[in-house]
């Protein structure tokens, strides 16, 4: 029996219904495993959880799963990042039942992401780890019946390797952040773009002549980087890794630490996935009017909690800007409440981005559906002609077209002769 979606705002689904057929057109992998697998429907009769940043994209998603068969329910993985519109026009869809809106607090934000595992899904799509936090926590006796999951985020991943060292994953796990066709792109493109996408549509602001700390210099700090040097900003790198420092002062930035990149920033953005990276050491160095920005998961990479402890006054200068007053007279300015910039603060990466990795998601789903009886409670990665399928069906709706090994090529480069 199909489940009463739970969300804000029913009134406003003509507008989501025109944001999901304006993605639909821009991704085209989604597409032809909808064609292609449409008739088949590989997951009739089988369940989907997914908690995935709730707009247009995850729920053309959504709709996709869908049609190959399942029911499908759906919250978001980010309080901030739910659209009002589209959750109310993907909970008109049959068989798709949506828990959430935007701007929930701590506990209803809670209670969505246990209403979409309540369903007891067959299998789960997880975007830093929520829905397997509780399925190994609170809702284990749902867990014990779960064949299966994948998730997308650096820090999802982390934790899910930490769950695997220690033995305490219930379940196998597909590992679709580390597939090429995501992080290369979704993690370097994706984020590059939509976090200046957000910071110059909430600031109005140009970054052209400014000074960019870019904290962390993993995929998502490449692009970020490489964005703003595209801006004409000069941009400094802090980073603890030194194999990824020496890469980056290759790749032509200034490398220092944070407390030394505090006095000359403009613009600090994190992109560590680790807590208090930014705090009250380096906010008292900071010159008045600089802007403040995550791009990690967790909105735990700026110490809010030392942000408000210098404050002598705050004030919302602006939609998704927050300006906190220092006792010396300094405004500090954090942006989405320092939570993930791009999606709490923008719509997220382009859909043609997002069409990439949403299509081995797709596939993940159906992998494990195929195979879930011959895996192991393990971390797997995705499936080498998984990621080289996505890759060539991405080339193919560019219209690009590439060399292939003649059979004596391939036995030459495989072979010891």
């Amino acid at each position: 029996m199909q489940a009463k979606s739970e969300i804000k705002f029913p009134e406003k689904y003509r507008e989501g219904q025109q944001k999901i057929a304006w993605v639909q057109k821009y991704m085209p992998i989604l597409n032809v495993i909808r064609r292609e697998y449409e008739q088949e429907k590989p997951l009739s009769g089988e369940t989907v959880s997914l908690s995935i940043h709730l707009e247009a994209k995850t729920a053309y998603l959504a709709i996709v799963l869908r049609d190959l068969g399942a029911r499908v329910f759906v919250t978001g993985c980010n309080p901030l990042s739910t659209q009002d519109d589209v959750a109310a026009a993907l909970a008109r869809e049959e068989n798709i039942s949506v828990f959430g809106w935007h701007g929930a607090n701590e506990e209803e934000y809670q209670y969505a992401l246990e209403q979409v595992l309540k369903a007891e899904p067959d299998y789960f799509i997880d975007d830093g780890g929520d829905l397997t936090h509780l399925l190994h926590g609170k809702l284990k006796e749902i867990g014990s019946g779960i064949k299966g999951g994948a998730e997308e985020t650096t820090t999802g991943i982390k934790r899910l390797k930490a769950r695997e060292r220690e033995g305490l994953l219930n379940f196998p796990m597909i590992n679709v952040n580390d597939a090429y066709c995501k992080h290369l792109f979704d993690n370097r493109y994706g984020t590059g773009q939509s976090v200046w996408d957000a910071m110059i549509n909430n600031t109005n602001l140009q970054m052209s002549g400014k000074t960019v700390v870019v904290v962390g210099y993993g995929w998502c700090g490449r692009g970020v980087s490489m964005r703003a040097t595209g801006l004409g900003a000069r941009v400094i790198i802090c980073e603890i890794d030194p194999i990824k420092a020496i890469e980056a002062h290759m790749d032509g930035y200034e490398v220092m630490p944070l407390k030394d990149a505090a006095p000359l920033g403009d613009v600090f953005i994190t992109v560590t996935g680790c807590i208090d990276v930014i705090g009250k050491e380096h906010l008292s160095l900071m010159r008045d009017g600089v802007l403040l920005a995550n791009a990690g998961h967790f909105d735990v990479e700026i110490n809010k909690d030392d942000l408000e402890e210098i404050a002598v006054e705050k004030e919302e200068v602006r939609e998704n800007v927050r300006a906190y007053k220092t006792g010396d007279g300094r405004w500090l300015n954090l942006l989405a409440d320092g939570r993930l910039v791009n999606l709490a603060g923008g719509n997220g990466h382009a859909a043609e981005i997002m069409d990439m990795s949403f299509a081995l998601q797709a596939q993940s789903i159906i992998y494990l559906h195929r195979e879930h009886e011959n895996l192991e409670n393990k971390l797997y990665r995705v499936p080498k002609d998984i990621d080289h399928w996505v890759a060539l069906n991405k080339l193919e709706a560019m219209g690009i077209s590439i060399d292939s090994l003649s059979p004596e090529q391939k036995t030459y480069l495989e072979g010891w002769e």
